[in-house]
């Protein structure tokens, strides 16, 4: 029961003041890369906590020492122990259905979420096929519109987007700034990043913390697509490529260079910040992994446990087994 609390209390402590503190930092915009991975960290800790949780309350672990035979009878012993009374095995029940439930609930989202962004882009690629012109000259896809746009359908017959409209309002090295940005969305397969952080959120909506994340995650694969535009021509030009398709979100199951972050996203390629030092990434690095470490080794402290105690402290009350039986037949380490 103790493991379970702590592991409980520890999803909740980064669901709420890790969450703040992530969001708050300054550092994320300057390496947009590890701010995503610090994102999926934090999601990725809190659901295994609650996992882990669940499973500790379902198996508990007796602290044995002795062969591997001693171990797992021992270990039955306190099974049967515990759901032979009607409040252990609720408890029992309650903690395999908690890991069980959060498993299958993000499983089925991301299933769904897959299937259904397939699906739009597979009908939009069908409109695409009748409505659009292939350029060879700037390997994209034109369509004949009024308002400046632009975006990327991913998948394995990916395509860049841009209307009429955008071509006769961007110049040329905005045209290849654009370009850069969607192509960039479709080498680094960030729908598989934005899809997962969206998963979680339509798995559990009521938890601010994912909602928190994947919002945090789909404005961060925009900045990572305009430092990659930025190799190709000026900063100011991908300003104010990004200024000129920023009316027109993209459409469902596609990414696009425009949204509602466009405005901070400038002011970001005007400052020109210099990235993090190899040191500063480091200690982000190792946080983000002590974060994903810490339920694992609180889940496993009890097992570690088992291989430095001479004692058995389970209690069978049927008059089966005795902690000093267990003593006088382990063998010691």
């Amino acid at each position: 029961m103790r493991v379970a609390l702590v592991l409980l209390g520890y999803a909740i402590l980064l669901g709420t003041v890790g969450v703040s503190v992530l969001r708050r930092a300054h550092w994320v915009d300057r390496a947009p890369r590890l701010a995503i991975l610090a994102w999926f960290a934090l999601i990725a800790s809190i659901l295994g906590s609650v996992v882990l949780g669940g499973l500790s309350l379902a198996v508990p672990i007796g602290q044995v020492s002795g062969d591997l035979a001693e171990l797992l009878r021992s270990c039955a012993m306190a099974l049967r122990a515990q759901y032979a009374t009607p409040g252990g095995a609720a408890v029992g029940i309650a903690g395999a259905t908690l890991a069980a439930a959060v498993v299958m609930r993000v499983a089925c989202c991301a299933v769904a979420g897959i299937a259904r962004a397939a699906l739009r882009r597979h009908r939009h690629r069908g409109m695409l096929a009748m409505v659009g012109r292939h350029d060879p000259r700037l390997g994209a896809v034109i369509v004949e519109h009024d308002v400046p746009a632009a975006y990327c359908l991913p998948g394995r017959r990916k395509h860049v987007v841009l209307t009429s409209a955008a071509l006769r309002a961007l110049a040329d090295d905005e045209i290849v700034a654009v370009l850069a940005h969607e192509r960039a969305h479709l080498r680094g397969h960030h729908h598989i990043v934005t899809g997962a952080a969206a998963a979680t959120e339509r798995a559990f909506p009521f938890v601010a913390a994912f909602t928190a994340a994947r919002r945090e995650v789909d404005r961060l694969v925009e900045l990572l697509a305009d430092d990659t535009a930025t190799r190709s021509c000026s900063r100011l030009a991908v300003a104010d490529a990004l200024l000129t398709v920023a009316a027109t979100p993209a459409p469902a199951g596609a990414l696009g260079a425009g949204g509602s972050s466009t405005a901070h996203r400038v002011r970001r390629l005007l400052r020109s910040e210099l990235p993090l030092t190899r040191t500063q990434r480091l200690a982000r690095i190792l946080a983000a992994a002590a974060i994903l470490a810490i339920p694992v080794l609180v889940s496993a402290a009890p097992a570690v446990a088992v291989t430095q105690t001479n004692h058995c402290p389970i209690t069978v009350q049927d008059g089966t087994a005795t902690p000093s039986d267990l003593t006088s037949s382990a063998t010691p380490i």
